[in-house]
């Protein structure tokens, strides 16, 4: 016959169980920090394709167009900005501050076989989409199939 411990609680956690989770969330990775606004937030990004395209779309609120570099260098997009605060505030005057003030950069892997030369941006209401179409070896072609062997009927 064997023992088993009774664990009244079993959904509670031990005190080292919390600190291994405590270690485990304060040590900071390098990827952590890729294109981030600010400490910590990242600049979101949403990438999808169509038959032709490959389409890039990043939320930057309050960025002028002329204030963003886009640059493409082999199969990596980045994208580069600063925002500004508009005014001049003491940090002991704030209540809160939760938006984020200076650099940003977020760096992307774009799938291979695109025509970077070609790539189009845009800038509409704090949203770039950034356009870029497949070269024409890696755009889906569409082949006819042809059967052998069918006799026409005359009429």
């Amino acid at each position: 016959m064997s023992m088993m411990r009774w664990q009244p609680f079993p959904e509670l956690i031990s005190l080292r169980q919390a600190m291994e989770k405590l270690f485990e969330d304060s040590f900071v990775t390098p990827s952590r920090f890729l294109g981030t606004i600010g400490p910590g937030v990242a600049t979101p990004i949403d990438m999808y394709q169509t038959a032709n395209d490959v389409i890039v779309k990043a939320a930057l609120p309050g960025i002028k167009p002329e204030e963003v570099e886009i640059t493409i260098t082999g199969d990596t997009l980045t994208i580069k900005g600063e925002t500004k605060a508009e005014e001049k505030i003491k940090r002991e005057d704030y209540l809160y501050q939760e938006h984020r003030y200076g650099t940003f950069s977020r760096s992307v892997t774009l799938p291979s076989g695109l025509n970077t030369d070609k790539a189009e941006a845009g800038f509409d209401n704090g949203i770039l989409t950034l356009t870029i179409p497949k070269s024409e070896e890696t755009k889906p072609k569409q082949i006819k199939v042809k059967a052998k062997g069918i006799i026409e009927s005359k009429k």
